[in-house]
């Protein structure tokens, strides 16, 4: 079990995920404002602002967190035992033929309802 101390985010935390925010917002806003200008400049001038936000993001506690769940998640899913080639074709072919299955049943008791329905009102003759 992993204990760590919790660290409660300061107001100057608060500040500098706003600052990433209003990065984010301005970049975006700026894109559509420039739309004269090639989508290939406005594209880079984006990501370039999407990576300074998100530098800045990562100094606070809330960004520490976040980037460790992410490795921890990458540790997680090394862990995973993944199904082979020929039982991923196995399982899907068994779902296919379940679905194919499922679709005539609801088909066939569709068609009696239909007739049930057509002879207790008498359209069918």
């Amino acid at each position: 079990m992993n204990v760590k101390a919790e660290v409660q985010s300061s107001g100057m935390d608060s500040a500098k995920l706003g600052v990433a925010l209003l990065l984010v917002a301005g970049a975006i806003a700026l894109f559509y404002y420039f739309e004269s200008y090639s989508l290939l400049l406005r594209v880079v001038g984006m990501l370039a602002v999407f990576g300074l936000s998100v530098a800045i993001a990562m100094q606070t506690a809330v960004g520490r967190r976040t980037w460790e769940f992410i490795g921890d998640s990458k540790m997680e899913v090394r862990k995973v035992v993944w199904p082979s080639r020929q039982e991923t074709i196995q399982t899907t072919l068994v779902v296919f033929v379940m679905v194919l299955i499922m679709a005539l049943v609801l088909w066939f008791f569709d068609m009696a309802l239909m007739a049930t329905m057509r002879a207790l009102t008498g359209h069918g003759s």
